[in-house]
Parts: structure tokens; sequence; C-alpha cells
């Protein structure tokens, strides 16, 4: 299966942010986009922090296969078998056969979504000149790291070191890919302590969970105009 999906240059999209476990917040957000055909985007981390895991990523995956609209996206959670992650609550309740089917399923989740000026990614962005390349990562690589577990700093350099195992990346790094790739936005998550916006409003940082103690967002866009900074993105809270 390829790593990047491409949508259409035309309809819209929304786009979420780490669920983790919160199903109310995965259930409304299917319900109110997923039937009037819009692309419905999850950036990953559907698993651990809440207390509803299990429910939350079995209800998106069973969506998901009624509706090819629906995209999931791998996490950095979806992969402690490949990469341990910390919490793991979903995990260690389950048995080890249970584990692998799980794991089995979530090797299949795309990495990123390209579409009309923006890429949409869980984390980081690769270290590759092209979105062509992209289809060449494999599990567990460098860039399949900086895809899922990457931080974005605003400050000056590219790579800035790692803090607990997260790779911290600065401005000049993301303005050499994204110009690399010609995209005018990054719509990620993950990074609770990133801000919203940041790279001269480049850079979208968005969470839809209540784990976090964060207000719940998401982001819809129109997919038939070029997306060309942050301010063209509708950010819903709910």
């Amino acid at each position: 299966m390829a790593n990047v999906v491409y949508l259409p240059a035309k309809g819209k999209a929304v786009f979420v942010g780490d669920t983790h476990g919160d199903i109310q917040a995965s259930r409304s957000i299917i319900k109110r986009f997923a039937t009037r055909d819009y692309f419905v985007v999850f950036l990953g981390d559907y698993v651990d922090r809440g207390e509803k895991s299990r429910e939350n990523i079995d209800f998106l995956i069973s969506e998901q296969k009624k509706n090819s609209r629906i995209v999931l996206l791998a996490g950095n959670h979806e992969m402690n078998l490949i990469e341990p992650v910390s919490p793991s609550d979903f995990w260690d309740g389950l048995s080890e056969i249970e584990a692998y089917d799980y794991s089995k399923i979530f090797n299949t989740f795309p990495l990123a979504v390209s579409g009309n000026g923006f890429v949409a990614v869980h984390a980081g962005l690769p270290d590759l000149a092209n979105l062509e390349e992209w289809d060449k990562i494999k599990s567990g690589d460098k860039n399949w790291m900086y895809l899922l577990w990457a931080d974005f700093r605003d400050k000056d350099g590219e790579y800035l070191g790692e803090i607990c195992g997260r790779i911290k990346l600065g401005r000049d790094y993301f303005y050499r890919i994204m110009n690399a790739i010609g995209k005018n936005v990054l719509i990620r998550s993950h990074d609770p302590y990133a801000p919203e916006k940041m790279f001269n409003k480049r850079c979208l940082t968005i969470f839809t969970s209540s784990s976090y103690g964060r207000e719940r967002k998401i982001a819809v866009l129109d997919l038939s105009k070029e997306l060309e900074s942050t301010d063209d993105v509708e950010l819903i809270s709910f």
C-alpha cells in the first residue's frame, strides 16, 4: 500500500488531530462530516491515554471500511510493536495475539495525505527531496521516525537534537523540505506543546482529544483552492 494518499482538487476535507480514545469526538466528527461527502482525515494516535482506546479504534476501522473518504493515517501510538510508546495502556491490555492482529492492521495505514498546496502527516517531515520518494519509506527507518515522532520548534537550525527519544527539528529544516516538495502548508498533530501556528503560518498543529486538557479542534478546508497559509483553514472547536 502507498504511503501517501492524494486528495483531488475538488470538494472539502476535515482534518482530525490525535483522538487518543476520545470516541465521543470520533463519533461526532463522523456523524457531522462523513455523511456530507467530505474527506475525513484522521492524523493518527487513536489509542492510549484515553479510556475508550479499543472502542475508538474499532469504531474508526469499521467506519473506514464503509466509507473510502475516511483516511486513517498512522500515528506513533499505533506502532508500539515497532517503536515502543509511553503510555501504552491500550497495548498493555491486549493479549499477544490481539496485539499482533492490531499491529498488522495499523501497518496498512498510510503515512501522509497530499492535497492542493498542503501535506498532512502525524508528526514531522522525512528528509527526502520529493513526495514520490515517500513511498519508499520502510517501517522503523530514519524517515519513518521523522514522520511519526518528530517535533518542530520555531528556532533556527535543522536538527536540534533529541529529548526522550523525540527528534526536534528547526525552521531551516521545515522550510527546506516544504520547498523541496512544493507545498505551502503542513497540517499535523502529535505534539501538545507546539504552538497552533508556526513558521510564518505554514505549519498547523491540531488536537482533537480531551486527554491533553486542550480545546478540541478540527481543521476544514476547500480542496479546490490552493492552501496558501494556515489562515485559509477554518478551525472549529467543539
